[in-house]
């Protein structure tokens, strides 16, 4: 890298940015600025590095490239003299981050115009006030605008989620108060017919033995296999059978009953040992009750643990009870949002999860990484349109990254508009469906807050949307992720 002598004022008039300036204004730039050479498959200035000088390139060819996935990826290359990069934001002062957007290398042996930032950014306040300020208030108020409109996405996925949630847990609930019904109803047939079975027809030792076949049927109910619906119905007809034999009254609503407590013939003769043919209809039934009371409350235990999963679900989702950064379980994540998502998922759509259980947990910010999610989720259900399959996947990417991937077949997103599905406010669904803020959203949760990659592979029935994550988090400054979410 050398320093050659300054560009006079007509040298300057010649670049296409300065072309209108008045002899005042190029002679200080003149003074101020400096010509600088730069060998060829040199580095100009890199990405995050701080912005000191603003560029504007004399001869030679440049590459313009952005940080991704570690990497470097040139996304313009170009010869063109007078094009400008490097300090470009500097008349917003400290009120931004004053870092270099990207990274310039010189392609060929290439020479620049440098003007030191601060001087430049003082120049343009003076010479532009009116400019100056329609730039600032376009480039705040758009920064305020995507905040604003992203909260309101937030908010109305949140409502969506809450939808869906207070249904799910409507299901057990109802299915809770249902059993807990039902099982009263029990309760209160079994007292009625043990006070029949004790009054006084029954010795102390038969009815001893009675409640040993109570708890025996408790325990034979808590080990019978699970029946196909073949099986049992042969079995009720069994029983059905046995109990008419023996002048048992409503025997096919009891066989039910009895069959799905694990109980047979065979057990019931013991019944029969016990109490006597006479007694026999009122120890069955109180036998009955006993498991359709034990059945009923396995109902509500069902029940309440599908609640306590759902709200557990939910608290992962939210991660309310956690700082804005955790460690985090990537896979108990994607599950809390397919549980907060089940309302959404069509019955013609097959979920599919392809983990790799060793992964190790993160650092990230869980609530946030949900939202990326969520979006992923509804974008590939949405591209489906109600039937395909849904793939999470996760695998490692080299030793110190991990991968996400959400895989749909749905028809695929074409070429043309491929390039720009991350920019903000883009969106092909019909008016009041989206905001074109989702992927956008999640692009800066994923590159911005963690350091990480978001890319897309898209072909006719395979869409797949890859995440990549450190492992490890890079340490930050306080007020990082608030300039970073901005």
């Amino acid at each position: 890298m050398t320093t050659t002598d300054r560009l006079g004022p007509e040298q300057l008039r010649t670049l296409f940015l300065f072309e209108s300036l008045g002899e005042k204004e190029l002679d200080w730039l003149s003074e101020q600025g400096r010509v600088e050479r730069i060998p060829a498959n040199s580095p100009v200035y890199a990405e995050g590095d701080p912005a000191t000088c603003f560029y504007v390139l004399l001869s030679g060819t440049v590459s313009l490239g952005r940080l991704v996935h570690g990497d470097v990826v040139e996304v313009n290359r170009t010869d063109q003299r007078g094009v400008y990069a490097g300090a470009t934001q500097a008349y917003l002062g400290d009120r931004v981050e004053q870092t270099y957007p990207n990274s310039l290398k010189a392609v060929t042996d290439c020479e620049f115009f440098l003007i030191p930032a601060e001087e430049f950014a003082g120049a343009m306040r003076r010479w532009f006030p009116m400019a100056v300020h329609l730039l600032e208030g376009a480039f705040f108020g758009y920064r305020k605008q995507n905040t604003i409109i992203g909260e309101r996405e937030r908010l109305l996925a949140l409502g969506s989620l809450s939808a869906g949630l207070t249904h799910e847990l409507n299901n057990p609930a109802a299915a809770a108060v249902r059993a807990t019904s039902a099982l009263r109803d029990r309760v209160t047939g079994m007292r009625h017919k043990l006070a029949m079975i004790a009054d006084g027809r029954l010795d102390t030792r038969q009815l001893h033995e009675l409640v040993e076949l109570q708890d025996a049927a408790i325990k034979r109910m808590a080990s019978a296999p699970e029946r196909s619906a073949l099986d049992a119905a042969d079995a009720e007809d069994e029983l059905t059978d046995w109990l008419d034999d023996h002048g048992v009254n409503g025997s096919w609503e009891l066989a039910s009953t009895l069959v799905a407590g694990g109980v047979d013939a065979e057990w019931l003769d013991s019944v029969v040992d016990t109490v006597g043919e006479e007694r026999l209809e009122a120890a069955i039934r109180w036998l009955t009750y006993t498991l359709d009371t034990e059945l009923l409350m396995g109902e509500i235990d069902d029940a309440v643990t599908r609640i306590s999963g759902l709200v557990g679900a939910a608290k992962q989702y939210s991660q309310l009870d956690r700082a804005p950064q955790q460690t985090v379980d990537i896979h108990a994540l994607l599950d809390a949002t397919l549980t907060m998502l089940q309302a959404k998922i069509p019955g013609g759509v097959r979920v599919v999860k392809e983990y790799d259980r060793s992964l190790p947990q993160i650092q990230a910010y869980g609530a946030e990484l949900n939202q990326v999610w969520t979006n992923l989720v509804v974008n590939a259900l949405d591209a489906m349109g109600g039937s395909g399959t849904l793939t999470l996947r996760s695998s490692w990417d080299g030793p110190d990254r991990l991968v996400v991937e959400v895989g749909d077949t749905g028809p695929g997103i074409s070429p043309e508009i491929r390039p720009r599905i991350f920019e903000p406010f883009f969106t092909t669904k019909p008016v009041g469906e989206g905001t074109g803020l989702g992927l956008d959203i999640s692009y800066r949760i994923v590159v911005n807050k963690h350091h990480g990659d978001i890319r897309v592979a898209s072909a006719p029935g395979d869409t797949r949307f890859t995440v990549c994550l450190p492992v490890a988090q890079p340490e930050t400054q306080p007020g990082d992720a608030e300039r970073a979410a901005g």
